[in-house]
């Protein structure tokens, strides 16, 4: 599939509620929020996709993001399936995780679950963004 990260995110917003989670080697954060209303910046850093929430702001470097990993679990707690999507960079690290966020454990927004699955059809399980010319 020839499709940008850009483009990939923005098709992220059927995705309904998610788990952002970063981690670094000392903490993981973890917030709960949807992907909508991105906007972006080219810094000197790199291109970067911006994200506001009445809580929380976030920044990703697309620059940095080399794969998109699609990945199915067992929740820690419970005994349900997970659905994640890994963002990974240069060396295979998670730069960042989406999560499908439940209601009560196991229990899935309708469609949420659909959307996730459509995604990785398109995608493919492990996809490698196309370059971008410009934002």
């Amino acid at each position: 599939m020839t499709a940008t990260l850009k483009e990939f995110l923005e098709a992220c917003e059927t995705l309904g509620l998610l788990r952002l989670i970063v981690t670094s080697s000392a903490a993981v954060l973890e917030v709960r929020g949807t992907i909508q209303n991105l906007f972006y910046a080219e810094l000197p850093k790199g291109r970067y996709a911006n994200l506001h929430q009445e809580l929380y702001e976030f920044h990703l470097n697309l620059d940095k993001i080399a794969q998109v990993k699609f990945e199915t679990g067992v929740a820690k707690r419970g005994n349900f399936t997970t659905y994640a999507i890994r963002l990974l960079d240069e060396q295979g690290e998670s730069a960042l995780s989406l999560f499908l966020q439940w209601g009560k454990p196991g229990e899935y927004a309708p469609g949420q679950v659909e959307a996730w699955q459509a995604l990785k059809q398109q995608y493919g399980e492990i996809w490698q963004p196309a370059p971008m010319a410009a934002l």
